[in-house]
């Protein structure tokens, strides 16, 4: 799959007007949507690119081979732990952002309740590696009807050999209405990439994948605490206690000899 493809990769049909000239039509606006077939083409894709292996790499994926489900599918790449960045996005993805998505970051499309779990779900894929499905809803709001969806994700390896890719689709059905829409993460399924072997469920990354936190996170985090105990204790204060903490700065009184 090229770095630059667009939506001219979809199937679309050739349909004449009555003044003769033909019109080219999206095949994805006029068949039903069917989200468990969709996901089970991709899954059967990447499983044939395997050959053997336990992982497929990213230079393996070509979009002839997932023609029906390339409005719907993604690829990623990882950039931190529990966070990764749309490569490549279908049509149906910009869809529901309103926006090309293509370098954004993969929890743009979530509820920033949801954020923290996806990043937990995610990172397991990377680590696993492992398969996740990840079942979406999104809440009926003013020009945008109730939406329901499924992401796949698939873990992928890069030119280097470690796990950093990851092929996915995301389905939704029904009206999208106004974007961007966004969703909350309502259940996730992960799955060994060998069947049999361990399962790593997804947890928090700080403690769940052994990885210490940011020496500035702790910082800031012990900064930001110590700013509120101050805070807390000023708002406890009279106006007289608070003028008495403060002192004035300047040239010292003259005085005479």
């Amino acid at each position: 799959m090229s770095e630059d493809y667009g939506q001219g990769d979809v199937i679309r049909p050739l349909q004449h007007d009555k003044s003769g000239k033909g019109k080219l039509l999206q095949l994805a606006d006029y068949e039903p949507v069917h989200p468990d077939r969709i996901m089970g083409e991709m899954r059967g894709y990447w499983e044939g690119l395997r050959h053997g292996r336990a992982i497929p790499t990213r230079s393996d994926v070509e979009p002839r081979g997932i023609r029906r489900s390339l409005d719907y599918a993604f690829i990623l790449e990882r950039i931190a732990p529990g966070a990764a960045r749309f490569r490549l996005a279908g049509r149906h993805l910009i869809d529901l952002m309103g926006m090309e998505v293509r370098g954004m970051p993969l929890c743009s499309l979530m509820q920033p309740s949801s954020r923290g779990r996806l990043s937990d779900v995610l990172e397991s894929v990377f680590r696993g590696p492992q398969i996740a499905e990840i079942s979406l809803q999104s809440d009926a709001d003013y020009g945008q009807p109730g939406l329901a969806g499924k992401m796949l994700i698939l873990p992928l390896r890069s030119d280097l050999g470690d796990v950093t890719r990851a092929l996915g689709c995301i389905v939704t059905e029904g009206g999208i209405g106004q974007s961007p829409r966004r969703f909350d993460l309502v259940a996730e399924q992960v799955m060994p990439v060998i069947p049999g072997a361990k399962i790593v469920e997804p947890s928090a990354s700080i403690t769940g994948f052994a990885e210490e936190p940011e020496r500035w996170r702790v910082a800031r985090s012990s900064v930001s605490r110590k700013a509120a105990v101050k805070k807390a204790q000023a708002n406890d204060e009279t106006p007289e206690e608070r003028r008495a903490r403060f002192r004035l700065v300047g040239t010292p009184p003259l005085h005479d000899h």
